[in-house]
């Protein structure tokens, strides 16, 4: 693991990351968690020396309630700025995961939403975010020498962070909760199947994703079909 990286995992049901990374004066924040595992975030952040004026941005992988849960609270803590996707912003706008363009929804999408909604997962604070990123943006501004990257599949707006390093964040297009593999849930099947193509062009060393532990990307491509 580079070192800069720290490792978050909230437990709820089952484990989400998020991940704290240092900048030269501060810190970045990929995802959030949970809005029921805010107080173990917190302490987390605290304990890495994050107060107001050090979290300078918060980037969402997409717009699901396991990752935007605290978003919007973390803005109005700790000054903080919101990166996302467009493509996820209709969710984030209502605070609804489920979110589609009206005449897109499906049985599936509202059975989803009534199964979430019993477990405490079904919406989040809504919020607008301050940037909108696009495929390929350099976030040196940021204090990141890294680039945002669009991955949709498993959401619209579903992007990664891509560091010079090698060091790849890609929110929920891979897990590795038993194995390294594409995520099962898929929002379009074409876009998933093209992602993860792209991931072969972009000299990935270390993949840290939403669920599950970090790993090395050969782990993935080694193999033929290793990522179907």
């Amino acid at each position: 693991m580079s070192s800069g990286i720290r490792p978050i995992a909230l437990h709820y049901l089952f484990d989400v990351n998020c991940y704290l990374v240092e900048t030269g004066d501060g810190h970045v924040l990929i995802d959030t968690g949970l809005s029921r595992r805010r107080p173990v975030l917190e302490a987390e952040l605290e304990g890495a020396g994050c107060g107001r004026g050090s979290l300078s941005l918060i980037v969402l992988t997409h717009a699901h309630t396991d990752h935007a849960g605290n978003c919007a609270y973390l803005r109005e803590k700790f000054g903080s700025r919101i990166a996302m996707h467009r493509g996820d912003l209709g969710k984030v706008e209502r605070g609804e995961m489920f979110w589609k363009p009206k005449g897109e929804g499906s049985l599936g999408t509202t059975l989803a939403k009534l199964a979430a909604s019993l477990i405490g997962m079904g919406k989040f604070d809504a919020f607008e975010p301050d940037v909108l990123l696009e495929d390929g943006q350099d976030l040196s501004d940021y204090g990141l020498d890294a680039r945002a990257l669009h991955f949709p599949g498993h959401s619209p707006g579903s992007a990664g962070i891509l560091t010079s390093a090698g060091d790849l964040f890609c929110g929920d297009l891979l897990t590795n909760t038993r194995k390294p593999e594409r995520n099962s849930l898929v929002d379009d099947a074409e876009e998933m199947d093209a992602s993860i193509e792209k991931l072969r062009t972009l000299g990935i060393r270390t993949v840290y994703p939403g669920h599950g532990a970090p790993f090395p990307i050969e782990l993935l491509m080694g193999e033929p079909g290793a990522a179907r």
